[in-house]
């Protein structure tokens, strides 16, 4: 099981970091060319540390010191670069369709009183399509607005994964390249859904498990709360820092009622910090 939440915490790490990561690197001067050369790939190592929820709406949370991979790869249809790993289906100028990735991390019952008795909660990992459409971008380059449209399928990690429904989570990307001297910052933020299956295993009670204290329950699909990550990067050489510090809100959500449900708000934060000890050789044009 500790295997398990390290490899989960760790896969939600680099969700959470790929969300609203940036490059770090220089930003064009104003009016040159959206694309400029840059390495096909940078692989690098370093450590993070974050404090997580055991899940959304629970009232306790653990800490974590885990590896931080850093890898950007600037493929022609394969992308992981401050936008996250996916990869690249369509892209006109201002639309791009993507195949996209989420996780969320592991919870040992017996560690949480909400669900003492109960089984486990493996971690996940999703995939799906997302639409990436460009709303505003400045004439430096230094602003982006963007509107994404993920659709993803979660499925369970573990011995034998099976798939737990469907999320969407549209939401608001706004970044802003080379602040204070050379830092990147990103706030990205939506309304989440999920169906009737996602969030009965996040949220549900079979009366197998009920007590006085935590009755039956069977969570409806629909609205899920919504949620604001703002993250900083910034590259020195070689050097890549960043944080990021999310914030969930559970009010109105159509499982609000379940008694897994301890708290209808909460925050999530992370630091880290990696160094890039490989580059290629060979440049491709890319405007990140």
């Amino acid at each position: 099981m500790m295997r398990t939440t390290l490899w989960g915490c760790g896969l939600l790490l680099a969700s959470l970091v790929g969300q609203a990561r940036a490059a770090g690197e220089a930003v064009p001067a104003a009016g040159a060319d959206r694309l400029v050369p840059r390495p096909l790939w940078e692989l690098g190592l370093g450590v993070a540390a974050l404090r997580l929820p055991d899940y959304r709406g629970s009232d306790q949370s653990h800490a974590y010191l885990l590896p931080l991979p850093y890898v950007v790869y600037r493929g022609e249809w394969l992308r992981a670069d401050r936008d996250g790993a996916r990869a690249l289906l369509l892209k006109t100028e201002r639309v791009k369709v993507d195949v996209s990735v989420a996780a969320s991390a592991p919870a040992r019952s017996r560690d949480d009183a909400a669900r003492s008795g109960m089984p486990n909660l493996p971690p996940t990992v999703e995939f799906g399509p997302n639409v990436n459409v460009e709303l505003l971008q400045s004439a430096d380059q230094r602003v982006r607005l963007d509107l994404r449209l993920p659709l993803r399928a979660p499925v369970t990690v573990q011995r034998s994964p099976h798939a737990i429904g469907l999320t969407f989570s549209p939401n608001l990307n706004l970044d802003f390249k080379g602040v204070g001297g050379g830092w990147n910052v990103g706030v990205l933020g939506g309304p989440l859904f999920a169906d009737r299956k996602y969030h009965q295993y996040f949220y549900g009670v079979d009366a197998v498990y009920a007590t006085p204290q935590r009755p039956a329950y069977t969570a409806p699909g629909g609205y899920a709360g919504w949620q604001v990550l703002a993250a900083v990067s910034r590259r020195f050489g070689s050097t890549w820092v960043g944080a990021f510090l999310r914030y969930d809100s559970l009010r109105g959500s159509v499982f609000n009622a379940s008694p897994l449900v301890r708290q209808d708000h909460e925050v999530t934060v992370g630091i880290g910090v990696s160094w890039v000890f490989a580059t290629s050789g060979q440049l491709v044009a890319s405007e990140d």
